[in-house]
Parts: structure tokens; C-alpha cells; sequence
């Protein structure tokens, strides 16, 4: 059954930067920091959240349904995910604003520093999550990052027609105070967040992955690790689920998206956390050895978890 995916279709302007952004940013001079950091290689590709996730949703062999903001420049993006058969008709093209555009640098140990202009992400609450009566495939959700209104919304929405959600806060984690995340996290069925993302939502809301885990309503909150693979937390149990060796690690962008879209792939289909996470695991290492978050396909190794 389809996965309704809530968040930002976005043009990536990737670039590299050869040194470490360490080596160059002064810790003790931060309060004045003016720094610029020469970019050999640029490239644009398609991303976003919501349109990187059902990339590789449509790749696992899932139904992705969009429902996201595109902006008066979005007509090849439209026509792209129309070409993979994703579900396009809760997308809304903005009459005035360009597109989101995220612009990121990454260094040689993979760190990445992002500028984000939302665009037409900044209308995306205009949209609403279909009732019930007027669809009812809708078999689970994804909150992720896009314009906080919409992100707000939408997870009130998917509680309200019955729709079983991740919470990804993602980047847009700090436009949420305490209450409000704690609100929402009463809402969702399971939490998606990296390490760091996991310390800052511990911070605002005082509940570490530990505790939100023991929530009635909460099914699993998965922990990413990076090349270390990830956590699970399930009634306050943790099982750690290893990471993959992936061929070679060329571009970050987009693997926690990609792990993601395992999730929603797994889960929809009634598997366990763990085989889902393993999946999303494998998923990523794939992604990281391809430049760009939409460029990858499958290897033999995904084929056969799918398989199992």
C-alpha cells in the first residue's frame, strides 16, 4: 500500500571542499568567524527530504505519495518523479516562489555545512493530508523536515485520519521548542534521528531515546550512527544493528533519507525494527558510494534482504 511522504522537494547545490573544515575554523575565534573555503567541484541534483525518500522508496519497490512544494522552476523535477510512477497529485506547484535550494559543502572526513533558502517550502502548510473519505491507501507516513507550519500540521493531520507516522525532525529539529516536540512525539508511532539530533532532542524535551522508547505510543525510535551503523530502542531495550562497508564513500547527501525510505519500506510490510534498519543500513552505504542523493540503484545484497 502507498507511504504518504511529508516534507521538501529541493535542488542540492553540492559542492567538495579538499581540506577539513576543522582545520580552518578557530574554536576560540567563533564569536568572529569569516571564513571561505575554496570549492573545486560543483554539481546540482535533485533533493529534498520528501523527494530523496521516495526515490528510494520507488527503488525498493514501494508506492511513494508526495506530498511536498514545488516552486515556478519545478517543472523538470515534476516531470522526473512522474517518470519513476510516484504519485504526484498532492504536490503543489507555487505560483511565485522559486523552489527550495540547499547549498552544501562537504570536507574530507564527510562533515557538511548547508545554507537552505525554503522557497516555495514556505507554503507547503497550504497543503493537507488527505481525509480518510477521500483516500483511504494511505498505509504509513514520514513527518519530514520542510516548512515548520507543514511539518506541525501534517503531523496532526496523519494522527487525526489514523495514518501510522515516523517523526524526522531532521534539520528542522531547533524550530520546535520542548512543548511542541513533546506534542508531537505524543502523535507519532516511531522516531527517526541521527546521534547529534538525538542530543539536541534530549536537551529540549529532557527524554533521552531511552525514555521516548517507553512511550505507549511509540513503537521504536532508531538512532543513525553513520558508518557505524544505527541503534534501536524498543521499550526502553537497545539493540545495536552494525553498519555496512560500503564500496567507497564519495558523497554523503542523502543516506539518512535513504535509510529512511527503508524504514518506511520494511515497516509497511510488517517487519521487524531491526530487519528494517538492517535493510536501511545497507541502503546507505550503497547511497554514500554515489555522488548526488537520487543517482544510485540497487546491488545484489538489497536485492537479496528484499528477498528474504
Amino acid at each position: 500500500m502507498p507511504a504518504l511522504i511529508c516534507g521538501s522537494l529541493a535542488f542540492d547545490t553540492i559542492t567538495t571542499f579538499p581540506g577539513r573544515f576543522a582545520d580552518q575554523i578557530l574554536p576560540a575565534q567563533v564569536h568572529i568567524l569569516n571564513v571561505s573555503f575554496l570549492v573545486p567541484t560543483l554539481r546540482r541534483e535533485y533533493g529534498g527530504c520528501a523527494g530523496n525518500i521516495a526515490y528510494n522508496l520507488d527503488l525498493l519497490g514501494g508506492s511513494p505519495v508526495i506530498l511536498a512544494a514545488l516552486g515556478v522552476d519545478g517543472g523538470d523535477y515534476l516531470a522526473r518523479v512522474q517518470g519513476w510512477g510516484a504519485d504526484t497529485s498532492l504536490i503543489l506547484r507555487d505560483a511565485e516562489l522559486h523552489t527550495a535550494q540547499c547549498h552544501i559543502t562537504t570536507d574530507r572526513d564527510n562533515n557538511q555545512i548547508a545554507a537552505f533558502h525554503p522557497g516555495a517550502m514556505s507554503h507547503a502548510h497550504q497543503l493537507a493530508v488527505p481525509p480518510r473519505g477521500q483516500r483511504n491507501d494511505l498505509a504509513i507516513g514520514i513527518i519530514a523536515p520542510d516548512g515548520r507550519d507543514a511539518m506541525w500540521q501534517h503531523a496532526h493531520q496523519m494522527a487525526e485520519q489514523g495514518i501510522p507516522f515516523i517523526f524526522d525532525p531532521g534539520q528542522q529539529l531547533p524550530q520546535f521548542n520542548g512543548d511542541e516536540h513533546l506534542e508531537i512525539l505524543a502523535l507519532a508511532r516511531w522516531v527517526a534521528l541521527n546521534d547529534y539530533e538525538a542530543r539536541m532532542l534530549q536537551e529540549r524535551t529532557g527524554e533521552s531515546p531511552q525514555v521516548l522508547s517507553r512511550r505507549p505510543n511509540v513503537q521504536g525510535v532508531v538512532v543513525t550512527l553513520a558508518e557505524h551503523g544505527c541503534e534501536i530502542w524498543q521499550a526502553g531495550e537497545r539493540t545495536q544493528v552494525p553498519g555496512v562497508a560500503a564500496e567507497c564513500v564519495v558523497d554523503p547527501t542523502g543516506c539518512g533519507d535513504a535509510f529512511r525510505a527503508a524504514l518506511l519500506y520494511g515497516l509497511e510490510r510488517g517487519w521487524p525494527l531491526h530487519r528494517c534498519a538492517v535493510l536501511g543500513n545497507r541502503l546507505g552505504a550503497l547511497k554514500i558510494a554515489r555522488r548526488g542523493p537520487q543517482n544510485h540503484v540497487l546491488d545484489g545484497e538489497v536485492r537479496a534482504l528484499l528477498a528474504r
